[in-house]
């Protein structure tokens, strides 16, 4: 065991915090070395074994990310961008492999993750699983192969708990529907319609986000004409493909020089 790469979980009190200890613990090719939460969190010093309503592991909860991460061989992170964007500096420093479900940059924040990419292997996607990343894939083609007169209306639905919308998963397809049709998303997008808004733009690509319940992660992306409608779907039922996607991203990215990649990288899409 002790020659398998080494993994702390970041966040790990959350419900994705949960699903990736479990998944890591669950490997025969990885090993969690190191758990981390926020100053003043109730877990902070226990075995996450225990705290998690087990067996102790060995493995207790820290609030210091930094000591964590000098034994790490990669960390995953599904945190908030602020605590995300430090930790890209500390395990640059320890030269781990940073996998990142995080959602929610600003500019600022990728400015300080590409820094980071410089010196390690950072691996970020809005969303690490393969059916998603298929579709992703999927968007782009059919974008491509439809002209405007189909509007392109990407629907997200989530839990109540999710903070930001649209979707890091929702971005990622508005992303590839511009490059399908050869313009920059920033030039088309439509994230927001309240009151009298207009008819639709020509060539828009909009963004509807609903929030409800316990909803893991659902997203359509609609391509709309007169007479007729093409929709491509994906519906995640549960946390774990995320979390098996961001296992298989850290293993990937062992042997990878330093750099900024995707789950398209990672899983040669």
């Amino acid at each position: 065991m002790a020659d398998l790469p080494g993994i702390v979980v970041t966040g790990g009190s959350g419900r994705m915090g949960r699903m990736l200890i479990e998944t890591v613990c669950a490997s025969d090719k990885a090993r969690l070395v190191g758990v981390t939460e926020r100053p003043g969190n109730d877990w902070i010093g226990a075995d996450i074994g225990t705290a998690m309503g087990g067996a102790g592991i060995g493995v207790k909860v820290t609030d210091d990310p930094l000591e964590a991460f000098a034994n790490a061989q990669a960390v995953i992170d599904f945190t908030a961008p602020a605590a995300t964007v430090a930790h890209a500096e500390l395990t640059a420093q320890a030269r781990a492999v940073h996998v990142i479900g995080t959602t929610g940059f600003s500019a600022d924040d990728l400015r300080h993750l590409d820094t980071a990419a410089r010196h390690a292997v950072l691996v970020r996607a809005g969303n690490m699983s393969l059916g998603v990343n298929l579709l992703v894939k999927l968007t782009e083609r059919v974008a491509a192969a439809l002209d405007a007169d189909y509007d392109i209306e990407v629907v997200e639905a989530h839990h109540r708990h999710k903070v930001d919308a649209p979707s890091g998963t929702a971005l990622m397809l508005g992303e590839a529907a511009a490059q399908g049709r050869g313009v920059k998303l920033s030039d088309v997008e439509d994230r927001a319609r309240d009151g009298i808004t207009g008819t639709r733009a020509p060539g828009a690509i909009g963004f509807s986000a609903i929030r409800g319940g316990d909803i893991v992660g659902e997203h359509d992306v609609l391509f709309a004409a007169d007479g007729e409608r093409i929709v491509l779907r994906h519906i995640a039922s549960d946390r774990s493909v995320f979390a098996r996607g961001a296992l298989k991203a850290a293993l990937w990215g062992q042997d990878k020089g330093p750099g900024a990649y995707d789950m398209m990288d990672v899983l040669g899409l």
